[in-house]
């Protein structure tokens, strides 16, 4: 495969990942706003920060590991898949045994809810621990799907169970809503269980097919998915930046920094401010890994690799590194004008009074580092050698005792709002490092893609502009004085944003090509 076609398969993934994450986020949002009418905001503190923080620890550390080997590029050729299904099913054992250990932290070394507030919180427990396990049953298909970027199989899978579990969680907040934890656990399990079956439906399908047979698809036949050592440097990198994605929950489950109440809160804070995050930077880390992890050869520098392929990748950096910078400051500029009355209409007073748009206003520049440190390290990752990662792992651990520290500091000062300092703080570290990396990579070279951190100087008086015409027309027309003067405030937001559009228009046209030519699907196929 050319590095054109990888590049192609690379930025199709990514845009159908986008879309999947909107939808992701609409139906999250939805269903959130949805629930907060029903339910008590500690519980849902307690599913949304307690119960999911089980089941992502779960799956993280029986999957992480063998994700990141697989998909790096380091299983090898064809032949080798077989393999590779050999050790991914080693994550099923490793699931149930980390389940059985969590289970038992999460019940009897945590502090147990209040039954009256937070009913069934142990048989909830369980189930989202069995949900995790349930899920990896699919993880073999997971990975052989994405190794081969069969994106309709992901978009349609991870959409069915996402509707079914926003189905299910809909009719039992409204017929049954004593069930209490039982209602999100039922929908969880569904999620996962949707996911398993969509993904055995289709390689059972496609196996043996003449499409498989068409693309030189590895196995041939079911009984090839079922039943040397699995890279453990991708475990430790991996461990670490999940204690610095997690950490504040972390923080939260097993320090008692806030209440359940003050949980939840923060939660759908968090939530509402990393939905451009998740759905539009996380879809392209993702995706454009795997096109930097194919494309060149890691441990090697530039010099002793083929210079076009070097080239390409220089390239696709600084224009992703341009287009998550205009995103991120777009967020940071609009969102401190405009978090106030996010919350308002998205949660009334229980979220727009007190810290909430404080820290949603936070959040949305933090939104800024999280943009450009997920790109950097996306790059960074794909070209460390084995020993440059185990260095780096001692620069992680750093950060990870730092970031736990600060964390628990910061909000015992400033409550919640400490998390998003701590995380900022940790944030700016870890791009420092990642630029200065990116920089000695390529200082050899003809070629500079950080210059994609570089906004044009219309667009950042454009920016300038926006800031103190929102900032000012929030102080005088929201968010107190009825929905007149709210539509007045966001047509100024509006008229503002079209500005900024139209400089990005007219001064990163190196941007916009890319944009249209890698990541719009549509386009793309007319032009090639």
């Amino acid at each position: 495969m050319s590095t054109q076609d990888v590049l192609k398969n690379a930025s199709t993934l990514a845009s159908y990942n986008v879309l999947l994450q909107v939808m992701f986020r609409v139906l999250t949002f939805l269903l959130n706003a949805f629930t907060l009418r029903f339910v008590s905001k500690e519980l849902i503190g307690v599913v949304n920060v307690r119960l999911t923080l089980l089941y992502s620890t779960l799956v993280f550390l029986s999957r992480e590991a063998f994700r990141r080997a697989c998909l790096s590029g380091v299983s090898g050729p064809n032949h080798s898949w077989r393999q590779v299904i050999n050790l991914l099913w080693l994550t099923l054992p490793l699931g149930v045994l980390w389940a059985a250990l969590l289970v038992c932290v999460w019940l009897w070394l945590l502090e147990v809810p209040d039954p009256l507030t937070v009913p069934y919180y142990g048989p909830a427990v369980v189930l989202f621990a069995l949900s995790g396990v349930q899920e990896l049953l699919a993880e073999p298909l997971w990975v052989l799907a994405q190794a081969h970027m069969f994106v309709r199989l992901k978009v349609v899978a991870e959409s069915l169970a996402m509707i079914a579990k926003c189905s299910m969680t809909v009719v039992l907040v409204v017929f049954a809503r004593e069930w209490g934890l039982y209602i999100f656990s039922a929908a969880h399990l569904v999620y996962t269980g949707f996911l398993v079956l969509c993904y055995a439906v289709y390689f059972i399908r496609f196996l043996g097919s003449q499409e498989a047979a068409k693309k030189g698809f590895p196995l041939h036949r079911v009984g090839d998915l079922l039943t040397n050592d699995p890279h453990l440097f991708f475990f430790k990198q991996s461990f670490l930046k999940q204690i610095l994605t997690e950490g504040e929950r972390y923080v939260m489950t097993f320090l008692n920094v806030l209440s359940f109440g003050d949980q939840g809160v923060y939660d759908i804070v968090n939530n509402l401010g990393s939905m451009v995050a998740r759905f539009i930077f996380l879809p392209i880390e993702e995706s454009f890994y795997i096109f930097f992890a194919k494309v060149l050869e890691r441990g090697r520098d530039v010099k002793s690799q083929k210079q076009e392929d070097v080239a390409i990748a220089a390239e696709v950096l600084e224009c992703l590194l341009k287009l998550v910078l205009v995103v991120g400051l777009i967020i940071s500029v609009f969102g401190y004008a405009y978090s106030h009355l996010a919350l308002d209409i998205y949660g009334g007073s229980l979220l727009s009074s007190g810290a909430g748009p404080t820290l949603l206003r936070c959040y949305s520049c933090y939104v800024l580092l999280l943009a450009v440190n997920g790109v950097t390290e996306c790059f960074v990752f794909a070209a460390m050698s084995q020993k440059e990662v185990d260095r780096y792992n001692l620069v992680m651990l750093a950060l990870s005792v730092s970031f736990l520290f600060l964390s628990y500091m910061l909000t015992w000062w400033a409550g919640g709002v400490g998390f998003i300092q701590a995380n900022c703080l940790n944030m700016g570290l870890r791009i420092l490092h990642s630029l200065l990396y990116i920089h000695r990579y390529f200082q050899s070279s003809q070629w500079k893609p950080l210059r994609g951190l570089l906004p044009s100087p219309l667009l950042l008086l454009a920016l300038a502009v926006s800031a103190v015409v929102t900032a000012l027309s929030e102080g005088v027309f929201c968010c107190d004085s009825g929905w007149l003067l709210r539509l007045v405030h966001i047509a100024i937001g509006a008229a503002c944003l079209l500005g900024v559009f139209v400089a990005v228009l007219l001064t990163e046209t190196q941007l916009i090509q890319f944009v249209r030519t890698q990541l719009m699907p549509q386009y793309r196929k007319k032009h090639t």
